[in-house]
């Protein structure tokens, strides 16, 4: 008997804790307005985090489809390994191209430079 009443008291002794714990809602409109806000800009954060890592994956390239230096924009050229801001202008003034050698015959880019993009680009008109 003497524990029934242990755990009674326990019990009953919980229940203002499990009321406190159940209303945490701000109390006033000027909290619930802060709350909203505070969330709605993780949110905002979030979904530009994404958008930021799709257009990172858009403008990648991918081995199974190189990428067009005729035609490439300059975050695309970018993405392409050893490619550096620099380059990239560089690559975009010389266009047109009419083979992925030129690069090298323009002096464009350097031979080492060319020897890592090699197998990631192409030339189209």
């Amino acid at each position: 008997m003497h524990a029934r009443s242990i755990l009674l008291a326990l019990a009953i002794s919980a229940i203002p804790i499990g009321f406190t714990a159940c209303n945490s809602q701000p109390s006033s409109p000027d909290q619930v307005r802060a709350k909203t806000a505070q969330a709605t800009a993780e949110l905002k954060q979030d979904a530009q985090a994404v958008a930021q890592g799709v257009r990172e994956g858009l403008s990648r390239p991918s081995p199974d489809k190189p990428l067009n230096l005729n035609s490439a924009s300059k975050a695309q050229l970018m993405g392409l390994p050893g490619m550096d801001d620099a380059a990239a202008d560089r690559v975009i003034a010389g266009r047109p191209y009419s083979s992925e050698h030129q690069l090298l015959e323009r002096r464009t880019i350097s031979r080492e430079e060319y020897t890592k993009i090699a197998d990631s680009v192409t030339v189209t008109k």
